[in-house]
């Protein structure tokens, strides 16, 4: 069953892998370079070239923030959200949310979730709740891949191992319900997305999390937090028209075997275990 309703599209991945063969063999005939077929690929022109580009589609934030900005903009026009304020780059966090009842909502944006930036952040003493919030600009990444692997592999271990309490996760961007990333949501009935700016978004994929960190001998299996309880992540339900049976709970059960700590993850939709983990030693790789 699927760690998330969206699947990558093999279509579009078939065309990326062909397009870059391509682009491999005939990169040495566009510009004005003026290098022979030899000295453009040994002399370090198109490698350089690809790492470039790479480099920027990888460090820039720009697009992300933007497309947080209009959401949060779009929920607090409509009064989902009381107020918003980004947290900069000196933190360990990027924003910091009112909600309508006061509480505090902190956001940690990430990307595809598959990597080892994804276990680097610092829940705030001001935080009631945190939220991870995952923006894969990565229309050829697997979705489903990328999730488990940032629920299962890097999250889990370091909310046990380190004892870092997340509430909850977002997996949701302006690619969701194009053809890069077609969703299963719209299928259900029509008018289910929300013009956002330039946007057109679906509803968002949200994780509840266990409420307390697990712990082999006093909490070795937590209850999930009810979707009330992170209110963030209710607001978005909410503002743009998430059905209920569409959130997903991830449970961590932890136990021991001879010497190591070993947590057991499961993703529940709808009362149905979507995906499960074999009891597994805490290892990020």
């Amino acid at each position: 069953m699927p760690v998330i309703p969206c699947q990558q599209n093999a279509d579009l991945k078939k065309q990326i892998e062909d397009y870059a063969e391509k682009l491999k063999i005939e990169a040495h005939v566009l510009g004005d370079h003026g290098l022979s077929e030899h000295d453009f690929y040994q002399g370090g022109l198109f490698r350089g070239a690809i790492e470039r580009v790479r480099g920027q589609f990888s460090a820039t934030m720009r697009e992300k923030r933007d497309f947080v900005r209009r959401v949060l903009d779009h929920m607090e026009d409509h009064d989902f959200i009381r107020e918003w304020t980004s947290a900069g780059e000196a933190n360990r966090h990027d924003y910091t949310i009112t909600l309508t009842d006061g509480r505090v909502s902190v956001v940690e944006l990430k990307g595809c979730l598959d990597g080892n930036n994804t276990n680097i952040f610092e829940r705030p003493p001001h935080a009631n709740e945190f939220v991870i919030w995952s923006i894969c600009s990565n229309a050829g990444a697997d979705p489903r891949h990328n999730v488990w692997s940032g629920i299962h592999t890097r999250l889990s271990a370091e909310i046990i191992e380190n004892e870092k309490q997340v509430d909850g996760l977002i997996v949701w961007d302006w690619l969701c319900g194009t053809i890069g990333r077609p969703c299963p949501k719209l299928d259900r009935r029509e008018g289910r997305t929300t013009v956002v700016g330039q946007f057109m978004l679906t509803p968002p994929c949200l994780y509840l999390f266990p409420a307390t960190i697990p712990s082999v001998r006093n909490n070795p299996d937590p209850e999930p937090h009810t979707l009330e309880a992170v209110g963030l992540l209710d607001a978005l339900h909410a503002c743009f028209g998430g059905d209920d049976d569409e959130v997903s709970r991830v449970r961590f059960a932890v136990a021991n075997r001879g010497s190591e700590v070993v947590r057991t993850t499961t993703i529940e939709r709808d009362g149905t275990v979507q995906h499960a983990s074999e009891p597994t030693p805490i290892r990020r790789r």
